[in-house]
């Protein structure tokens, strides 16, 4: 499976959080930040936008760190995404990010 699918099947090879750190966009990082922070209602700056891939090594968002229920459930249960849990289609993690993004569902269908 590709390095940059996501736990949620999330493509971050083309999140903007992502292309803002690996081409070092400090523009992008401040149009991201806004736009998280309004989506979100939290306040977001543009330095907190850092992240190489929530399965990669690397920097991470705060959030996709530490915060991402769906990820810290992942890693507890030693899943490489997932499409490699049973739970899948039941969880309630996951359920809208795959519900609204057929995407991110073939992803990790794609695991199973």
């Amino acid at each position: 499976m590709n390095k940059f699918t996501a736990y949620c099947g999330l493509n971050c090879e083309t999140c903007e959080a992502r292309l803002a750190t690996v081409n070092n966009d400090n523009e992008l990082r401040k149009k991201v930040a806004a736009k998280w922070s309004k989506l979100n209602q939290v306040g977001i700056l543009p330095e907190m936008i850092n992240c190489e891939g929530c399965r990669t090594d690397g920097v991470k968002t705060p959030f996709c760190d530490s915060l991402c229920q769906i990820r810290q459930c992942g890693l507890s249960k030693k899943f490489e995404t997932c499409g490699s849990c049973g739970e899948l289609m039941s969880c309630d993690k996951v359920k809208m990010i795959i519900g609204n993004n057929r995407g991110a569902l073939e992803n990790l269908r794609g695991v199973v």
